[in-house]
């Protein structure tokens, strides 16, 4: 038996319409923002993203678990072929991310990470569509 049902994920950053409007742009919606101090993002066919206004926030230092550490991050699906990532992150780039970390020639990682506008880490993830 469940207690509870998934309502939101909530980012603290400095500037919730920002950071709204960048995560739209990403995975689609338009920010409900009457309040500026706590945004909702409706995602289509996903869960809410809302948005809070923290005076001081302190972004995480990816990958670092010793000091302003990520207590989540997101994972985003951006297709099936390095292509369609490779497009997704111009995207992400163009609407403001950083690039945190990609992989190396020779690895098996199928994501890449960065930072939203705020320092939030997230992912870029590729779908196998092959089954192992």
């Amino acid at each position: 038996m469940t207690v509870a049902r998934f309502r939101s994920v909530v980012l603290d950053c400095p500037d919730p319409r920002a950071l709204a409007r960048f995560y739209a742009g990403i995975v689609g919606g338009t920010p409900e923002d009457d309040d500026p101090d706590w945004v909702v993002l409706r995602v289509p066919a996903g869960p809410r993203l809302a948005f809070q206004s923290a005076p001081g926030f302190v972004p995480p230092e990816w990958p670092r678990a010793d000091r302003n550490s990520q207590q989540f991050h997101l994972d985003l699906d951006a297709g099936s072929t390095w292509e369609e990532i490779d497009a997704a992150e111009a995207r992400v780039l163009e609407l403001g991310a950083r690039l945190l970390h990609a992989e190396s020639a020779d690895s098996k990682e199928d994501f890449r990470v960065y930072a939203d506008p705020a320092g939030h880490p997230f992912c870029l993830c590729r779908i196998d569509l092959d089954p192992v």
